[in-house]
């Protein structure tokens, strides 16, 4: 347990954090999930609005702060490699 005053500041902020990074970290699986899910299903419309919701959203974490620049990227970069194999595969 935290001796001072500063300390004890510290381990609620940790536990904050902790949880509001949880929350985002299951949010942007759960997007790179459904637009994989589309992709799965052969859905071409699907996986194209999955993904414009998935491109949005990793970039708003990036401006958040919560995911850093070049994670985003290569993330949405894999996402719009899958939506692309649809294209190839017709």
């Amino acid at each position: 347990m935290a001796n001072h005053k500063s300390a004890a500041k510290r381990a609620r902020q940790t536990i904050k954090r902790t949880e509001r990074n949880r929350f985002y970290r299951t949010r942007l699986k759960n997007i790179s999930k459904s637009v994989r899910e589309a992709v799965e299903a052969n859905d071409k419309e699907a996986a194209n609005s999955a993904f414009r919701v998935a491109n949005k959203s990793i970039h708003s974490f990036v401006s958040r702060g919560f995911i850093k620049k070049q994670t985003a990227s290569r993330r949405v970069s894999r996402l719009a490699k899958l939506v692309n194999s649809l294209d190839k595969a017709e």
